[in-house]
């Protein structure tokens, strides 16, 4: 059954994804179009741990995070329209395809993070979906992904 919610706070995405810190990389998702479309937000601080190392005095949020941002953007969407909370779904990546870097995404930025699936539907163990992160309307990143998603029980 799909569910009608059209956004998911922090507290649903825990209850959705496994994800914890150092590691969650979206803090909200909006506009949720069931699980066709949805936007997530990654709001980038200065705190997060990869800018120790990523660059010392040049901080830039390493592009896999950016890639990461995305599936768990999608990994919610699908979630949240197939009613997963407080089901234990499990997400691994099986292919990352046309990933392009356009901007730096440094600390104090926004990254919106548009989701759009290509192939998935209730049921599928295999989704792929499209991406495009953007910073104030500026393109930073793009790709495609393959996921499976194994689906919790009863």
């Amino acid at each position: 059954m799909t569910n009608d919610l059209k956004s998911a706070d922090i507290s649903l995405i825990q209850r959705i994804i496994p994800h914890r810190y150092p590691f969650l990389l979206v803090d909200r998702v909006v506009d949720i179009d069931g699980y066709t479309s949805a936007t997530g937000i990654k709001n980038v601080t200065m705190n997060e741990p990869h800018f120790q190392g990523h660059f010392p005095g040049n901080p830039v949020m390493p592009g896999v995070t950016i890639v990461e941002a995305m599936a768990q953007t999608a990994a919610v969407m699908v979630g949240v329209a197939m009613d997963y909370a407080d089901r234990n779904l499990q997400v691994y990546f099986m292919a990352i395809d046309k990933c392009k870097f356009r901007r730096m995404v440094r600390p104090g930025d926004q990254l919106e993070l548009r989701l759009t699936t290509q192939r998935g539907k209730p049921g599928a163990r295999v989704w792929k979906f499209s991406g495009v992160a953007t910073v104030d309307g500026e393109m930073a990143a793009e790709a495609e992904f393959t996921a499976m998603m194994e689906q919790p029980a009863g």
